[in-house]
């Protein structure tokens, strides 16, 4: 991998380990709680890969530049950096579209609509540049992305696709860049602490809740 980030490795403080254990069990019981993927019916693991896809391919790198935007830190600024110019360059968007397709899963509108809300308050969220937030939030994601590729993949392959270019890559590269956004994390609560009455788990929340919705989401059935 390319990396733009030249600096040293900064330690993380105690306090930063603190919210990364914290991110970390909330990961871990997020993914011990999906359901098994054999009991599933195909238009259940259709609409998780379709509503991933929904929210995945249009928003990671505007919420990574939004996050880029936000830290004041000179030097968390190279990991971020590192990260976007592997999605820009790697095209890692197409990757997800060509997965999607391949298991015949590309988003709906009625996909897309069953995550609007959701989405609609991350986006919001980002709008309001917190630095810490904002990094808290997309280091739960990328270390969510990592441990979520091989039930997305088992979730594809039992609909007859073989393309896994896009899991394989993320169940790989997403430990590196969870591992640089607690490093970005960790410098920047040193140079511009969050605000005492603010919750630095805000963000991750409501990405919390974004990805239950994903996997958990039941359109209502019609009424008679």
């Amino acid at each position: 991998m390319t990396t733009l980030a030249t600096s040293p490795r900064p330690e993380i403080t105690p306090h930063c380990e603190s919210i990364q254990q914290k991110v970390t069990q909330m990961i871990d019981d997020l993914i011990a709680s999906l359901p098994d993927s054999t009991v599933l019916t195909s238009e259940e693991r259709r609409g998780i890969i379709a509503r991933y896809s929904s929210v995945l391919e249009g928003n990671f790198i505007y919420w990574m530049t939004a996050t880029l935007l936000a830290v004041h830190s000179e030097e968390a600024r190279p990991i971020l950096l590192d990260n976007l110019f592997e999605e820009v360059r790697d095209a890692h968007p197409a990757m997800l579209r060509n997965f999607a397709i391949a298991a015949h899963a590309f988003p709906t509108d009625t996909d897309a609509l069953a995550v609007s809300d959701e989405l609609t308050r991350m986006r919001r969220f980002m709008g309001k540049l917190s630095p810490v937030q904002s990094l808290a939030a997309m280091a739960f994601f990328e270390g969510y992305i990592q441990k979520f590729m091989p039930y997305l993949a088992e979730l594809a392959a039992s609909r007859g696709s073989s393309e896994m270019e896009y899991t394989d890559v993320h169940g790989v590269c997403d430990i590196a860049h969870t591992d640089g956004l607690f490093r970005a994390l960790s410098i920047e609560m040193e140079n511009s602490p969050l605000e005492a009455d603010k919750d630095p788990f805000e963000g991750v929340a409501i990405l919390h809740h974004l990805m239950q919705r994903i996997v958990f989401y039941q359109e209502a059935s019609p009424r008679a």
